[in-house]
């Protein structure tokens, strides 16, 4: 018996791929579709584009495309070829706005661009464009079925672009470029108000402005030490617990040393 459905499985593979191949060779349009959706139904993604790809000038802007363009974009996201699904799952949308699969697709776009984000040390050009996409489907659908998915990945997609900024920011300390730095953290701060990065903004915000006071000329020193004290007052006021407690604590002796050498 176990002899009997190893041949028979023999048989189909060699034959599905003879089906296949001849689909491939041959320009009958009728026969392509057919396998390719025969492929797409039994999850062979990767053969089944190879043969929509034949089939999209034939089948471009028709009603009958429909189902076509719909398995070839959703081949490309089940194979993470995501830079071409989301382009497939926008190009769909644009000639089918009114399928029934138009909110599937736009989500599983917007899902597909969020894909391409890369991590946060890396350019966000990607993250910049897929916040983009993601925010037009929650405009547009603001009661899908998709509205909790597209919420979590616009959270993710937003939290990765301030971690970028963030680190941004800090890079100007770590390369003594405190004036830099100072604006940096200012305006992250601004932008960001509820950041979970803040306590260590204020810290490195203190810490550029004492670094540039410390170092500054005499006739800036003065003005510049004064800022610093604000900074660490600053940090001190968010969080008068904070792990930078005993660093800005010492800053801020060695700033009141300073200081008092202004008032002899």
């Amino acid at each position: 018996m176990k002899k009997i459905v190893s041949v028979l499985l023999v048989v189909f593979f060699f034959g599905s791929c003879g089906e296949y191949q001849d689909a491939l060779k041959k320009e009958d349009v009728a026969l392509k579709y057919d396998v390719g959706t025969k492929l797409y139904d039994a999850g062979k993604y990767s053969k089944a584009i190879r043969l929509f790809e034949q089939l999209t000038p034939s089948y471009r802007g028709k009603p009958q495309g429909e189902k076509l363009f719909y398995m070839y974009a959703q081949s490309l996201y089940k194979t993470k070829q995501y830079y071409l699904a989301g382009y497939q799952f926008d190009s769909f949308n644009s000639g089918y706005p009114k399928s029934e699969k138009a909110e599937e697709c736009a989500f599983l776009g917007a899902q597909s661009y969020a894909k391409t984000s890369p991590v946060y040390s890396l350019d966000q050009t990607d993250t910049y464009k897929a916040i983009e996409k993601v925010q037009e489907f929650i405009d547009r659908y603001p009661n899908s079925q998709y509205i909790t998915q597209a919420n979590e990945i616009s959270k993710m997609l937003n939290d990765k672009i301030e971690r970028k900024v963030f680190e941004n920011a800090i890079e100007y300390n770590k390369i003594s470029n405190y004036k830099s730095a100072i604006i940096a953290l200012d305006n992250f701060i601004t932008d960001y108000p509820g950041t979970p990065f803040k306590e260590k903004a204020l810290y490195y915000k203190l810490d550029s402005a004492y670094l540039l006071a410390i170092n500054s000329i005499y006739v800036k020193m003065q003005e510049r030490l004064i800022a610093a004290k604000t900074c660490y007052n600053n940090l001190i006021k968010f969080k008068p617990d904070t792990e930078y407690r005993s660093k800005a604590d010492q800053m801020l002796a060695n700033i009141d040393i300073e200081l008092q050498k202004f008032n002899k």
